[in-house]
């Protein structure tokens, strides 16, 4: 995104940096320093900030906290293509600058502890801190920036391509100095982009091959390291005592809990169970159903066990059955539009969730983002120029696409749409009349918690003559079969923020549709949304961003690429109540990095969950 010269001034604001240093621009000017940078407007700090307002900095140190992961691990390098990873690796990396959770995108300094950026857009540079050190004692240098960000876009996941497609070049300019080089039409998010880079140790990686699986206690910066693994089962992770950063206003508050466990479960049903015993100390839980009724044992009763529902400040992005349009079957959008009508939500709702969800839409619910109605005139200008390779509908129809809430005349409009594509229903099946193939999906599942979701839709669509399946594999056969896109259907999501940019090319891009782990789960190859995401990224207002998320979105959802599910506004959290945290929580992240173990409850509530 191009900026005017008038939010650019706007953009660059001095928050917390204690240092007088300028770069000169090609123009003979100069760019000041600064700590933080704001996507829109100004960070909300001030440059003497001591901590971010939320956390609470005399919060005491000790203790552990137990949660599950779902699965199996082969690896501790979360950055390639190959292996499973095992949860939680990200604790030991440290980034240039850390995003605050209560401010919708905003940055502060952390390993840099300065940072320049030209008003023209055409680079930007950080500065260091000179204390930054790996966990080895080893200083952090621009050379490891260089080497991270490169070996990330190289030879890292696809996802980190995308990210930095608009860099044009990155040189260390001396030891604590780094600077990024832009392409000319480069997004207004990239700055804070590379903010987020996590920083890799060059000395430690030179000798090791980067793109292959590991189980080694991988070298890193950040507030913990690797202190067990036990592939398949455990990993654990323990608080450094003497983290270099532990004193920065970013920092303070936050990291206060010694070791961080993730015990690996086969299904949720089973990690439930250990959470009941005591095993574990915490849980995200995401079945309704669970949420209403599994919490009446004993220590729950007794006041042992606590629910929290967190307010999510996040759009709700899109939780969905993504449809593989790799397979040829699906091709034809009213297959597709098929597919969406045999999905009873109001249903569902009702009889497994206990009312407990809202339908899902847009692939920006619960945002400005999200589409309404018919497009504006601001939209109408985006969507012109392609009106030829749009379906007229997408002018037309009003948003959300209007459909019959009851059943049966779903499936009566559903039966017209797939005799129009060419189906006719012989012998109770549904076939092709060209290639007399039947019509069949399979549902490709890892755990067994969501058989009972998807059972109801299997059964409209056998009214229909559709034969459905569901397969259920263990993850690392599913994580293998995904990054070859060898599925019909899979439950998957598209998370987004209040600030959509560079990931979107990898969600939606043609670019991205055949590169094995992309995020492109649904195979989406179309030139409109391949310009429209280009438009969204390079917004030059908020009022330009949501606008251009609105088309997009309107041109995703007529495509019917995928089979919108449900949203909740919150994070439901359980815990054993031995834990303290902020309150409010932040508005717009869930920090589990600002808690910590209260000691008076914790002597209370470790011997009732040991059975003591």
């Amino acid at each position: 995104m191009l900026f005017l010269a008038s939010l650019l001034l706007a953009y660059l604001v001095l928050c917390g940096s204690s240092r007088d240093a300028f770069a000169e621009e090609e123009s003979g000017g100069t760019v000041s320093t600064v700590q933080g940078l704001a996507l829109y407007g100004e960070p909300a700090l001030s440059e003497d900030f001591t901590h971010f307002p939320y956390v609470n900095p005399q919060a005491p140190k000790g203790g552990s906290l137990a949660r599950a992961a779902i699965g199996s691990f082969d690896s501790t390098n979360p950055f390639i293509i190959r292996g499973t990873p095992a949860t939680g690796l990200t604790q030991i990396y440290d980034t240039l600058m850390e995003t605050n959770p209560d401010e919708p995108f905003s940055q502060y300094g952390l390993l840099a502890e300065g940072v320049r950026l030209d008003p023209k857009r055409r680079w930007m540079e950080f500065d260091l801190n000179p204390e930054a050190r790996f966990h080895d004692g080893k200083p952090v240098t621009a050379q490891d920036v260089v080497f991270s960000f490169e070996i990330l876009r190289d030879k890292g996941q696809p996802f980190y391509a995308a990210y930095y497609a608009d860099v044009a070049a990155v040189k260390a300019l001396n030891k604590k100095t780094v600077r990024f080089e832009f392409a000319e039409s480069n997004s207004r998010e990239l700055p804070l982009i590379l903010g987020q880079l996590p920083i890799l140790s060059r000395h430690y990686w030179q000798e090791r091959d980067f793109s292959a699986t590991t189980l080694d206690k991988l070298l890193g910066s950040g507030p913990y390291r690797i202190a067990e693994v036990q592939p398949g089962r455990r990993i654990v992770y323990q608080r450094v005592e003497d983290y270099w950063g532990k004193d920065l206003p970013v920092k303070q508050g936050r990291h206060n809990i010694d070791r961080l466990i993730f015990d690996y479960y086969r299904d949720q049903t089973v990690a439930l169970e250990a959470f009941k015993a005591g095993n574990l100390d915490f849980r995200l839980e995401t079945s309704a159903r669970q949420w209403a009724t599994a919490y009446d044992f004993p220590a729950a009763k007794e006041g042992f066990v606590k629910k929290l529902e967190v307010p999510d400040g996040q759009p709700a992005g899109m939780q969905a059955y993504v449809i593989n349009l790799r397979r040829d079957k699906f091709q034809d959008v009213r297959v597709r539009e098929a597919l969406n009508l045999a999905f009873d939500f109001p249903w569902l709702n009702k009889k497994l969730f206990y009312d407990a969800y809202e339908r899902t839409h847009s692939f920006f619910e619960n945002s400005e983002m999200a589409a309404q109605g018919l497009p504006s005139e601001a939209e109408l200008e985006l969507l012109e120029p392609y009106r030829d390779q749009l379906p007229e509908r997408v002018f037309t129809e009003p948003l959300p696409i209007e459909h019959p809430e009851e059943l049966r005349p779903r499936l009566a409009e559903a039966l017209n749409l797939l005799q129009e594509a060419g189906y006719v229903v012989r012998n109770g099946k549904m076939v092709n009349t060209e290639t007399g193939k039947p019509l069949s999906l399979e549902v490709l599942l890892y755990d067994t918690q969501f058989e009972r979701v998807v059972q109801p839709l299997l059964r409209n669509l056998s009214r229909l003559g559709i034969d459905g399946k569901i397969r259920v594999v263990d993850v690392n056969q599913y994580l293998n079969r995904l990054r070859k896109f060898d599925f019909d259907m899979i439950v998957g999501g598209f998370p987004q923020s209040n600030n959509p940019g560079n990931e979107q090319r990898e969600f939606w891009t043609s670019a991205y549709a055949h590169q094995p782990q992309s995020r492109n789960l649904i195979g989406l190859e179309n030139p409109v949304v391949d310009e429209l995401v280009e438009k969204l990224i390079r917004a030059d207002s908020r009022e330009e961003l949501d606008t251009a998320a609105h088309a997009l979105d309107r041109v995703l959802r007529h495509g019917f690429y995928v089979i919108p599910q449900w949203h909740l506004a919150a994070t439901r959290i359980a815990l054993w109540d031995l834990y303290g945290y902020p309150q409010p929580h932040p508005e717009y992240n869930l920090d589990l990095e600002a808690w910590w173990v209260d000691p008076e409850r914790a002597k209370e509530i470790r011997p009732r969950q040991r059975g003591d």
